[in-house]
């Protein structure tokens, strides 16, 4: 029996990316970067509905107070869906106009993670950010040329993170200040294509979506790879779960740079994995 099935809808994604379960909305949120758009899927009717953005936009994430803060090329920006209002309020890299934010994802405090990379992934000039809840932020890593994830320990003691095009996942020591002791965990070889994002499972798993790898795969807390899940989607972008139970398992994929991309090339995905995930944070501030 086929573990994945493909969410019907009328344009494929130039660069989805990600992820985001809404228990609020009953609905999953992903974006297309290089559209851009932001895009929902909802689970009580199986509808998809799709917003161009004004610039590109790396990623979305729940506030706590309604609504989301987005990370476009530009920074950091309140959204509001229905009507759209986007209210930029911070600019964590003037002095990159060419970077653009990629990953992004809200911790159990209330603070916001994510990476900034150079959009045409020309140079190192990436870090990884922390987003307070009072709005400020602080470099926690630098010299990414792709940073991908960021995921959560559900014991709160490890952040996850990657740098795709160094094919290489890191594990830092979370502090209350915010990490330390960046360690390389997973390496992935050329035949994996490479890490993008990812996501930790109840269990304290972590999902990782195959860039050029076409799957999605499952490795253990200490770094052992323990299932994939192979898609026909040839560039996998970035995982969450989702539905009332947190058992529904949703992909997103990317068209970017293919000249014969298939129908399922870009495409989302719902995946069966018999496992269940962990419930989304949102952003304090």
């Amino acid at each position: 029996m086929t573990a994945w099935r493909l969410i019907e809808r009328d344009v494929a994604d130039t660069l989805g990316e990600g992820t985001l379960w809404s228990a609020r909305d009953n609905a999953v949120y992903w974006v297309d970067i290089l559209a851009p758009a932001l895009n929902r899927l909802s689970l009580a009717d199986g509808t998809v509905e799709r917003w161009a953005m004004p610039e590109p936009l790396g990623w979305v994430v729940e506030r706590e107070g309604g609504g989301f803060v987005g990370g476009f090329q530009s920074g950091f920006a309140d959204i509001s869906l229905d009507p759209l209002t986007i209210t930029p309020f911070g600019d964590p890299e003037p002095h990159f106009p060419g970077n653009r934010m990629n990953d992004g994802k809200a911790d159990a405090q209330g603070h916001i993670w994510c990476g900034t990379m150079d959009m045409a992934e020309d140079h190192d000039r990436g870090s990884l950010y922390r987003l307070a809840p009072d709005r400020s932020w602080r470099v926690i890593d630098a010299d990414y040329r792709v940073p991908n994830g960021p995921a959560f320990s559900p014991c709160g003691r490890w952040l996850y993170h990657s740098d795709t095009a160094k094919r290489q996942m890191y594990r830092f020591a979370r502090t209350d200040e915010g990490a330390t002791d960046r360690q390389p965990f997973i390496r992935f070889a050329e035949e994996d294509g490479y890490p993008d994002g990812m996501t930790v499972d109840a269990d304290g798993h972590i999902w990782v979506a195959h860039w050029g790898g076409g799957r999605v795969s499952r490795f253990t807390p200490d770094g052992v790879l323990d299932r994939a899940i192979a898609l026909p989607a040839r560039q996998v972008t970035n995982i969450c779960f989702g539905g009332a139970n947190l058992d529904r398992m949703f992909v997103s994929s990317a068209t970017v740079g293919l000249d014969d991309a298939t129908p399922h090339d870009g495409g989302f995905f719902e995946v069966d994995c018999g496992v269940r995930g962990l419930p989304t944070h949102q952003y304090a501030g």
